[in-house]
């Protein structure tokens, strides 16, 4: 240990003096800070054992973590009016008496009586809304907000109960099962782009010039670039890949034609989801196939976002050369991906929970560059599909290109592969599948195989059996098991094989794998710990067997979230002594220092021959920039134990409307030196009037865009009339995609980077608008965008009343806090509002049309209310304010009257 002690404290001094140096220089810059996707984070919010609505938007920021104020006012049903137009929030914090006023103008901030002045740090401006710093927002709100990065929990804490806490227990105690409120896309407008015609392609372009000179002297210049292309010719959609080599030479390409249908709706009586050919992916089964990818052709009719098994996902996807890339379920690291010539990742076999997987990819490139790329994942009662058959069928050449160009390196095995699988949901809880396979292996040839499996639901479990033949020789067969019993995730897997069984997934000698592990999250005082930990026992015919743990933790330490991993590996020889034991220990970390983001690396080898591996220390910060300019810095430090070698790196990226700009140097200690620049920007397009080619740094070929167009609806029939003015300066919301701009003096706002083939919702926010009483038509438009094809959608306004009246049982009693729905006429709530103390209720700035008034089906089953309450309501220009007056509610059971 004592040899590498001197190479940490050196290392450790460089970074101390590293970062001493960019805190002192950054320190003035803190309060230029504002929100960026790298610092976002999508909070569950947790009261007690009660999760509230659909999670809380937030950021890390320099002085610790804030989170969006209208979405914590709508998972604590606060009655407080956020006014983004007058910066200024108002309103009550559960109790009446209790006022709240947040005067941005002003720079003030009331609580009841006492009035205080806003300091830095304190509210941030968001492209959502308002960031409140969390223990700010906990103050005003009287509780505790505390985050939790690592888990992506807001926890909420009281010493009282809160009303949002007690209305759900009523509800709770009123049904049998507890009610998780949905918002189904699939019930709202949708806005489909046909496929017609030739749609030029949008295209991603990446150019990278670099010389570097090596410890030997000897200096090289290197050119390279990537041009990544999506469009569409008539009713089939294309996506193009080519890059080159070090010299600037085309040295792969990749090319796809295919077509998507969520709906399911291609080829007649197939009904097909997606139909592709080219370089196309293969499918994944339990215990036969791995997927892979290389020319050929696929059809299908499974949901786009179903994995091919229900216990494990793969990822794959373009990387560039020089690239890395890191796999994040649930905000913990579970993987890296080194740069790989043939400019792909590949994360294979990834281990599901049961529940909500949410899962990042992040790509870094050698300048700085970061990239994201989500996917969420359910494991539950959804990995049956109930009584629907799926089908899938494929045929590929295993790791090669439709297009051989160049010198660039073949993966795989170069052999022809087919497949085909069927999948049968029995009932709700169980179905079945089957599938034959042909591949090629290494060393052993052409093999086919028969596989077929049962799934089981078994409340919160879900069972797997699978079984597979090679048809010549040997079997195997497999159990699988996964579960979640109150906060402890766990999976179990055993494999048997006989008969010399081989596939992809059963190599060489292998006569069994059983494997379990375990998450379990667990608190310490306000943190909250989830650790991880895996056994694993390999079996092997020439009775050299093998046992393996591994384990993983991660804790919040102020700003730094740190994992520790630790491995152990046993090897039992069949004859002699056994190999000592390997150990293999690291540590990770990612945070904040002041404005610095931070991320560290550290590796040792405990058995055999105890030894320090390696150090990484990367640091990330934004510096000032004009407008929508953005510019950010990277330094990196890095420590390589076996080769004795250091090395630092400085990285400037550049990011400008148009195009991003990244340029970066490093020198190691052995005398290499290396400098390049990067230039990339995609071309697409303009969808706007007058149409043209439009030049962004953002991805146009790889996401989808949309052009939203908001004018005033006057004649209230949906379209756009000439004489029907545009509205400029409204916020627009897409999901959980940030829209940064507001609409311009044509009513017109582009919205980029849009995942494709996901559905999201474009909607008006209300708050933006100049008049109360101008309200958006509706929700909002559905749109599934493909990538670099752009989605029109037009977004009427229409002049906005009011209904109002007071709810009463029948027999004269008034009726407090039940919860109320406006309806319109396609049977859609609209609107929500709950009753007062003497049964009064409201609903504002309701768009002019026909509605009718129900009872919210928690509230009529608590308290035993028929649903139905009004007849039809006509809001127009007429009649803009409706009072009801008395409304009577029915018991369930019997008819409902209503007088005024």
């Amino acid at each position: 240990m004592r040899r590498f002690f001197p190479k940490i404290r050196h290392f450790l001094a460089i970074a101390a003096a590293f970062f001493g140096l960019g805190n002192a220089m950054l320190a003035r810059a803190e309060t230029t800070w504002k929100p960026n996707s790298d610092d976002a984070v999508l909070f569950d919010v947790r009261l007690g054992q009660f999760r509230l609505g659909e999670g809380v938007r937030g950021y890390q920021t320099p002085y610790g973590t804030c989170v969006d104020f209208a979405d914590t006012i709508m998972a604590l049903d606060l009655p407080i009016r956020l006014d983004k137009k007058l910066r200024r929030a108002t309103g009550w914090v559960f109790a009446e008496n209790q006022n709240l006023v947040v005067d941005r103008e002003n720079n003030t901030v009331q609580i009841v009586n006492r009035i205080d002045k806003l300091a830095t740090g304190q509210i941030f401006d968001a492209p959502e809304g308002w960031c409140i710093d969390s223990k700010v927002l906990g103050a005003w709100l009287g509780v505790s907000l505390q985050t939790d990065l690592a888990n992506a929990l807001l926890v909420i804490k009281s010493k009282n109960k809160l009303p949002v806490e007690l209305a759900v227990e009523r509800r709770d105690r009123a049904a049998k099962f507890r009610s998780v409120a949905s918002f189904d896309l699939k019930s709202l407008p949708q806005s489909r782009t046909s496929f017609s015609g030739i749609k030029p392609p949008a295209i991603d372009v990446n150019l990278a010039i670099g010389g570097q000179r090596n410890a030997n002297g000897k200096a090289k210049l290197d050119v390279r670039y990537e041009l990544y292309a999506s469009g569409e010719v008539g009713p089939v959609a294309y996506d193009v890949r080519l890059a080159s080599d070090q010299r600037g030479l085309p040295d792969s390409l990749r090319l796809k034609a295919y077509r998507t249908d969520p709906d399911g709706k291609l080829l007649g009586p197939l009904k097909a989801t997606e139909v592709a050919a080219g370089d196309v992916i293969g499918l994944s089964t339990p215990l036969v196939s791995q997927s892979s990818i290389g020319r050929g052709a696929m059809i299908t009719n499974r949901p786009l976002d179903r994995p091919d098994r229900f216990d494990s996902t793969d990822f794959r996807g373009a990387m560039p050369a020089g690239w890395d890339a890191e796999l994040y379920r649930n905000g913990q690291l579970l993987a890296f991906a080194i740069n790989r010539s043939d400019g792909r990742y590949e994360f294979l076999d990834v281990p599901l929970l049961y529940g909500q997987n949410r899962f990042e990819v992040v790509l870094y490139g050698p300048q700085g560059q970061i990239r994201r790329e989500e996917k969420s994942q359910t494991v539950g009662m959804d990995s049956i599909p109930p009584r629907k058959t799926y089908y899938w069928a494929g045929i590929n050449q295993d790791g090669r290109d439709l297009i051989g160009v160049g010198h660039g390196p073949n993966f795989g095995t170069g052999g022809w592969r087919g497949s085909f699988g069927i999948e049968r949901g029995l009932n709700t809880k169980t179905s079945v599948s089957a599938s034959i396979h042909s591949l090629v292996l290494r060393e052993v040839g052409r093999r086919n195989y028969a596989e077929a499996s049962v799934r089981r639901a078994f409340g919160p479990m879900l069972v797997e059996l699978s079984g597979s033949s090679d048809l010549e020789k040997g079997a195997a067969i497999r159990a699988q098991v996964l579960a979640e019993f109150g906060k402890t995730y766990f999976s179990a897997e055993s494999i048997h094989v006989r008969g010399g069984f081989r596939s992809d997934r059963i190599t060489r000698n292998i006569t069994g794998i059983h494997s379990v592990s375990v998450d379990q999250a667990i608190s310490v005082g306000r943190s909250i710990i989830p650790i991880h930990a895996e056994a694993k026992y390999t079996t092997r015919a020439t009775g050299q067997h093998s046992f393996e743990l591994e384990s993983r933790m991660s804790a919040n330490i102020g700003r730094y979230n740190v994992t520790g991993q630790l491995g152990w590996r046993k090897d039992r020889a069949p004859f002699g002594p056994d190999p000592p034991s390997q150990i293999q220990a690291g540590v990770l970390t990612n945070g904040r220092i002041g404005r610095v983001r931070v991320r560290g690396e550290a590796r040792f080898r405990l058995s055999p021959q105890t030894r320090f591996e390696s150090a990484t220390l990367v640091g990330e910060w934004s510096g000032k920039g004009g407008g929508k300019h953005v510019n950010n810095w990277r330094a990196e430090l890095a420590y390589d134990q076996p080769l004795n070698r250091a090395r630092v790196a400085m990285g400037y990226i550049r990011q400008f409307e148009k195009f991003a700009l990244t340029a970066s140097a490093e020198a190691a200690t052995d005398g290499a030196v290396a400098a390049g620049l990067n230039l990339s920007f995609s071309l697409g397009v303009d969808p706007r009037r007058g149409g043209g080619i439009r030049m962004t740094s953002s991805r146009l070929a790889s996401h989808g865009q949309v052009l939203a167009r908001v004018f005033r609806d006057a004649n209230g029939d949906g379209v756009r009339q000439a004489d029907e003015p545009y509205e400029k300066d409204v916020q627009l919301a897409a999901g959980r995609v940030p829209v940064d701009r507001l609409t311009d003096a044509n009513g017109e706002v582009i919205i980029d980077g849009i995942q494709p083939f996901q559905p999201v919702l474009i909607g008006i926010d209300a708050s933006s608008l100049p008049d109360p009483l101008i309200q958006p038509a509706s929700v909002g438009i559905v749109v599934s965008p493909r990538p670099g094809i752009s989605t029109t959608v037009d977004l009427p306004l229409v002049s906005a009343g009011e209904v109002d009246g007071t709810l009463i049982r029948s027999g004269g009693v008034s009726l407090e806090g039940v919860d109320l729905e406006l309806v319109d006429r396609a049977g859609r709530a609209v609107a929500h509002s709950r009753s007062d103390f003497d049964g009064f209720f409201l609903f504002e700035r309701v768009p002019y049309g026909q509605y009718s008034i129900r009872v919210a089906k928690l509230s009529a089953d608590a308290a035993k209310l028929g649903q139905t309450l009004s007849g039809s309501i006509l809001i127009n220009g007429k009649t803009p304010s409706v009072h009801l007056g008395t409304t009577i509610a029915e018991p369930s059971g019997t008819r409902t009257a209503s007088g005024h």
